[in-house]
């Protein structure tokens, strides 16, 4: 089977790279805190030094990262991804990223007879667990069927876009909704309460309906537990948030919702709750002070 080099094991990283250990691939790993990948260790992933070394070892490298930034130093990097990869292999960043930095790292590819694919996820923490991501797939069609097999390893619902950047794109419009929609779960938990009903009740009669979504069944019930452990980080939903609103910017595009959203999440950032799950922005609004 293909070599699979899975650089990132955070919350939803060391899911993924453990379902693709599991079909059977053999995975080399590297993350910067190593202590994150001992999990992987131990089942017989083999560790990497750096990620120049997961390059010259594989022949299919995901990556799930943290920031733009730092996508843009592993895949361009001098001793990144790109200059080191074999001629032929495959490089996937499943970070939610820049679509224009994904055109970039395709270009820049693409000159060395690597295909590039950017497929950012959603479902958190409890959809990379169960191995049921949402994966928004953009670059080349070929090589998007090319990786199926290992994409449907990770996710459920995978669905190839278009050309590179498309992924990062159709990604934007799903932080887009859940900006809006998760202000819309917190908002009605606080009136539930305030209204003097039991938020459990509450919950049982909506999440079936036409409010019904996943982060009101999902996280709603973590919210009323007082667990706002993340399955995705305020900090790294700000990060995408800022994305989606210059590339709105750039096209000309008002998102009201969005830019309301972006101002309670820097407040609730403020608050010390930046490493807490986006469910915590329960806090910001109950915090009416």
């Amino acid at each position: 089977m293909q070599s699979v080099g899975f650089i990132g094991t955070g919350v939803m990283g060391k899911s993924m790279a453990g379902h693709l250990m599991n079909a059977g691939y053999p995975v080399h790993v590297y993350t910067r805190t190593k202590a994150k990948a001992e999990d992987l260790l131990e089942k017989g992933a083999k560790w990497a030094d750096t990620p120049k070394e997961i390059a010259q070892n594989c022949d299919v490298i995901i990556t799930m990262v943290g920031y733009p930034k730092d996508v843009e130093e592993v895949y361009l990097g001098a001793e990144g991804l790109v200059a080191h990869a074999k001629e032929g292999s495959y490089l996937i960043d499943m970070t939610t990223s820049s679509p224009q930095l994904a055109q970039k790292i395709e270009r820049t590819a693409a000159e060395r007879n690597i295909a590039t694919l950017d497929a950012p996820v959603s479902g958190g923490d409890i959809g990379a667990r169960d191995a049921k991501l949402s994966i928004m797939v953009g670059g080349s069609e070929s090589a998007f069927h090319d990786m199926e097999q290992i994409f449907s390893k990770m996710g459920t619902n995978v669905v190839y876009q278009g050309k590179a950047g498309s992924g990062q794109h159709t990604k934007m419009c799903n932080q887009i909704a859940i900006a809006s929609g998760m202000m819309g779960v917190c908002e009605a938990i606080l009136y539930a309460e305030k209204a003097g009903l039991d938020p459990e009740n509450v919950l049982k009669s909506i999440e079936s309906g036409a409010a019904g979504s996943w982060n009101l069944s999902n996280l709603g019930p973590r919210i009323l537990k007082g667990d706002f452990a993340p399955g995705f980080y305020v900090k790294h939903f700000i990060k995408d948030m800022n994305i989606a609103l210059k590339s709105a910017e750039e096209m000309g595009l008002l998102t009201p919702g969005l830019q309301l959203a972006k101002k309670l999440y820097d407040e609730l950032a403020e608050m010390g709750e930046e490493d807490s799950g986006t469910h915590a922005l329960y806090k910001r609004l109950a915090n009416q002070g």
